[in-house]
């Protein structure tokens, strides 16, 4: 993941002082007032946020707020004196201040992003994890490293075993538009069982049923045409699979293979399994559609 660097400013006394001479002389007070703007002996600036460092891989807010798109350079300075933009849940006014792209920052209330969008559909294969945490064996984001120098993330979940298509975003409104919990967007699975699916267990999944109280639904569901009764089509909103997993086993089904071939309007043509692509714009702005 490349990250931009930052410029190499003044920085800010830290409060533990130097090895020279000078290190002292600002821990007795007696450094040139320019060089302490807005920071406090907790490490914290003036207007409550935490003290801008100048390690690389930060950059100034206003060059973060106008890369996301919002606005230029000058008048995001505005808009931070103004006290429109947060970082970490804090307001920022300080001219100058320098973040890191991992840092959550918003503009009035709204998340923004410097980097750009984008937005990348992997053929999932089985044997990967889905996460983004390290130390999990091979995972999905293995799969997409090379795919674009934005910090992108799955939405959603495909369990280790499971296989199919998976969609890598940074853009936090497809997020949300994918984990709302009134619209979603659907996903179709093929799902082979160890046995015949009974014709009244389908009605029972088609018209919803509870399960410890919670009503499981889902959008659709239908034998696959010329295949045996063991295979069916799957379609639901839910964004992980536990809830299929939760179908199954209550009706003591066992799941031997479990494919994600559709989101909303997204197809696995002409991508491998084990390889991705990027969204096309026509694709995009389908799924903005939807």
């Amino acid at each position: 993941m490349s990250r931009q660097q930052g410029s190499k400013g003044k920085g800010k006394p830290s409060g533990r002082g130097s090895n020279n001479s000078r290190g002292k002389s600002y821990a007795r007070g007696n450094a040139p007032v320019k060089k302490q703007v807005g920071v406090s002996r907790s490490g914290t600036s003036s207007n409550g946020a935490p003290a801008s460092k100048t390690n690389s891989g930060e950059i100034r807010l206003n060059k973060y707020v106008a890369n996301s798109g919002i606005c230029s350079r000058r008048e995001a300075d505005t808009y931070i004196a103004m006290g429109l933009v947060t970082v970490n849940g804090k307001v920022v006014t300080e001219m100058g201040y320098k973040v890191k792209l991992e840092d959550e920052v918003r503009y009035d209330g709204a998340r923004i992003n410097p980097e750009k969008k984008a937005y990348v559909l992997l053929n999932k294969p089985k044997g990967f994890a889905t996460t983004t945490s390290e130390g999990k064996g091979r995972t999905v984001m293995d799969l997409v490293a090379n795919a674009t120098s934005s910090r992108i993330k799955p939405i959603g979940r495909l369990g280790r075993n499971s296989k199919g298509l998976l969609l890598f975003t940074n853009d936090e409104a497809m997020v949300e538009k994918f984990t709302n919990s009134k619209r979603g967007v659907s996903r179709l699975f093929h799902i082979e069982l160890d046995k015949n699916l009974k014709l009244e267990d389908l009605k029972k999944i088609e018209n919803g049923f509870k399960v410890e109280g919670k009503l499981i639904t889902v959008e659709e569901v239908s034998y696959i045409d010329g295949a045996s009764k063991k295979e069916i089509g799957l379609k639901i909103k839910n964004t992980g699979n536990t809830i299929i997993r939760t179908i199954f086993d209550h009706l003591r089904y066992d799941i031997v293979s479990l494919d994600c071939v559709a989101i909303g309007p997204l197809t696995k043509k002409d991508i491998p399994r084990g390889h991705w692509k990027h969204l096309t714009e026509q694709e995009l702005n389908n799924l903005k559609m939807l």
